[in-house]
């Protein structure tokens, strides 16, 4: 009986090939995810703008993150925010502290939308960034890196604002705890030079429903006590040492917010800015709300249709 020819050794397996190629490219996927054991949070370069974004590859609690800056940064002044005079003053004169080194509280905006919050923040950053302010946007999801930034930032000589825009919890998200424990807490704390400052539609940033009300007790004089449930509601918000609100505007503010709004279009008529109040008021209705941010979207419909003015810029075609 003849015995079958011997296989060669060294013919390789093209199944076994094609597995081994794959997984090396997988592992090269995965190293490009990963952060280096030293650096979590990847240092940019800090002359590039005076605000970044932090971005992440992925939403892998593993995954580097870094600090993308900002080209374009919005040019918004403290004397272009209306009917805010209050709000204003108070959030000016802690982020002046702040700047100049002294104390200063970390800072919750919050009530109705549209209403100048986070032009605020954009306003303030313009005002001292000559004196060495920056601002840090971070998303809620990438909250939990939040000791990982500020340990990046702490040596660093400049001022920053960790700035987190329309900030809201659903119950059990990561980043809630993340920014309890930074804000008040843990033996990880904001350095002296970051401020934290969110804006929310929300005053206690998570949502609350009628059945939370069932956990308050009454005591033997009447008196209320919240439950559990509401207490740790009001945990996070309270840890904010400032607490500024906003209002929903009436409609003599909304208008002067309209006519600041088509002035900053290229409308400087005063006529023109009288007869534009009834379509203004016009387009609240339809949209059902007097906010800031509607009384910019109608300046800049009216301004665009108006012969000779609407340049992006706001500036009037007919001063070329």
């Amino acid at each position: 009986m003849t015995a079958p020819a011997p296989t060669s050794a060294s013919a390789p397996d093209p199944a076994l090939s094609s597995l081994l190629h794959r997984a090396e490219a997988l592992v090269a996927r995965l190293d490009a995810l990963l952060p280096s054991p030293q650096q979590t949070v990847l240092a940019p370069d800090w002359s590039a703008s005076v605000a970044f974004r932090y971005r992440k590859r992925s939403s892998a609690a593993w995954a580097a993150g870094w600090l993308e800056p900002v080209r374009h940064v919005a040019h918004i002044a403290y004397a272009d925010l209306k009917e805010v005079d209050t709000q204003k003053e108070r959030f000016a004169r802690n982020l002046a502290q702040f700047v100049a080194g002294r104390t200063a509280n970390n800072v919750l905006l919050s009530g109705a939308r549209g209403t100048g919050k986070s032009s605020l923040v954009k306003a303030a950053l313009h005002a001292h960034a000559d004196a060495g302010l920056r601002l840090i946007e971070v998303d809620k999801a990438d909250l939990i890196d939040l000791p990982d930034l500020i340990e990046l930032v702490s040596a660093r000589p400049e001022r920053f604002i960790v700035f987190c825009d329309d900030l809201s919890f659903d119950e059990g998200e990561p980043g809630y705890k993340a920014l309890k424990s930074i804000l008040d807490g843990t033996v990880s704390a904001s350095g002296e030079n970051v401020l934290i400052v969110a804006t929310s539609n929300r005053r206690h940033l998570l949502p609350e429903y009628h059945s939370d009300n069932k956990t308050y007790s009454r005591g033997a004089d009447g008196e209320l006590h919240p439950g559990e449930v509401v207490e740790e509601k009001i945990s996070l918000s309270e840890r904010f040492g400032l607490w500024i609100s906003f209002y929903p505007f009436s409609q003599d503010e909304y208008l002067a917010i309209v006519a600041q709004w088509l002035r900053h279009f290229g409308v400087t008529d005063a006529a023109a800015i009288e007869a534009a109040r009834p379509e203004a008021l016009v387009w609240a209705i339809e949209r059902g709300s007097r906010s800031g941010r509607v009384a910019c979207q109608f300046a800049r419909d009216h301004a665009g249709r108006a012969d000779g003015v609407g340049r992006a810029d706001g500036a009037s075609t007919e001063r070329a």
